[in-house]
């Protein structure tokens, strides 16, 4: 039946849909205040450190899963830092190249 929708096409539940998002990595910016020197990022995964004008520091990068996301924010808490802000970026959905194409 041609009605029928294949797994992983709109017809997922948002659960499905936010476990297979998860399942690729997201991107989040974490907010803390004061500013970090450039050299925390690989201690911080990898994330990328920006410098804001009020004084905090915004890690951004992909984080793995959920577990991988309160293991920074463990490390921030290890730390001392005080978190200002955690938030999940959107990103642009880009189409799969099909790959018999050149």
């Amino acid at each position: 039946m041609k009605e029928e929708r294949q797994k992983g096409n709109e017809g997922d539940s948002p659960s499905e849909r936010e476990h297979k998002r998860f399942a690729e990595g997201q991107v989040y910016q974490i907010r803390v205040k004061g500013h970090l020197d450039d050299s925390w990022s690989e201690w911080f995964e990898g994330l990328n450190v920006t410098h804001e004008k009020d004084g905090a520091t915004v890690l951004t990068g992909l984080v793995a899963d959920q577990p991988a996301l309160y293991g920074l924010l463990i490390k921030i808490r290890d730390l001392g830092l005080t978190l200002l802000s955690v938030n999940r970026a959107e990103i642009e959905e880009r189409p799969l190249l099909d790959e018999g194409r050149s």
